[in-house]
């Protein structure tokens, strides 16, 4: 079960199977898809809060009763396991571009494991709380995968860069929370990690909203942009709409009467 809450500005999206360490089934697969695609167009929440319900952030993806064991008697049989595989895993893929697409910005709060395709979830969101509980699990490479899970070997050599997230990779290390905030995984370390992860949604609601939607925009163009010469040009193009805004009247009024800026809720 999937739980999604809105108010004041703030949506949380919670993973809700404690029980299980609240792994992932297909079924909650579509439940957080259906709430990302919602948000796309949710004018009223600006930022968005992604936990888990329990002692552990999430397992990963519950491969159990997914028949991802079997072998399969003849080609055709086989075949049919692949492609069943194969199209779970794309639209498990749908959550981690989700994260990444929808215009708020999007605060993990982590505690305990945080393992496989949770691991992917967190590192799609944009900024991570850890509890000291948290540990981050690669185990791939024990289990006889390839560390490529869910956007997985894109994302980790962007954060800390290639050589550190090959060797955790390689080694099929876990990660603390402490060695997480030293590599810069984690934005900070609370005992509670929810209220730390509300703290700062808090504040990122102080920002222009403007601001923030198109700050995130930039960042993931960044991310695939050819080269320097075409993110300045759809900077410029940014910096030019927000001279058109309501928000850099405020943000220019309140520098000047030395206040903090009262942003219109839009």
């Amino acid at each position: 079960m999937i739980k999604f809450t809105s108010r004041d500005g703030v949506g949380t999206i919670t993973l809700s199977r404690p029980e299980r360490l609240n792994a992932i089934t297909p079924e909650n697969v579509e439940e957080i898809i259906a709430i990302l695609n919602g948000l796309k167009t949710d004018a009223e929440t600006k930022v968005v809060i992604l936990t888990g319900e329990g002692r552990g952030f999430c397992a990963g993806m519950d491969i159990q009763g997914q028949g991802l064991g079997d072998s399969g008697g003849g080609s055709g049989e086989g075949q049919g396991r692949v492609q069943r595989i194969y199209q779970g895993m794309a639209r498990s893929g749908e959550i981690v571009l989700g994260l990444r697409e929808i215009p708020q910005p999007v605060i993990a709060a982590l505690r305990g494991p945080v393992v496989g395709m949770a691991f992917s979830m967190a590192l799609a969101c944009d900024l991570r709380v850890a509890a000291p509980s948290t540990k981050f699990h690669t185990p791939f490479l024990n289990l006889g995968f390839s560390a490529g899970d869910l956007g997985l070997t894109w994302m980790l050599p962007r954060l800390i860069g290639t050589a550190r997230a090959g060797e955790i990779f390689y080694r099929a290390q876990s990660i603390d929370a402490e060695r997480a905030l030293g590599l810069g995984l984690v934005t900070e370390i609370a005992d509670d990690d929810v209220a730390a992860a509300e703290a700062l949604a808090a504040e990122l609601l102080t920002r222009s909203p403007f601001g923030l939607r198109h700050t995130k925009e930039l960042l993931n163009l960044s991310l695939d942009a050819p080269g320097l010469r075409t993110q300045l040009a759809i900077e410029n193009r940014t910096q030019t709409l927000g001279f058109l805004t309501e928000d850099l009247l405020e943000g220019i009024a309140a520098t000047m009467e030395k206040r903090q800026p009262k942003f219109r809720d839009r």
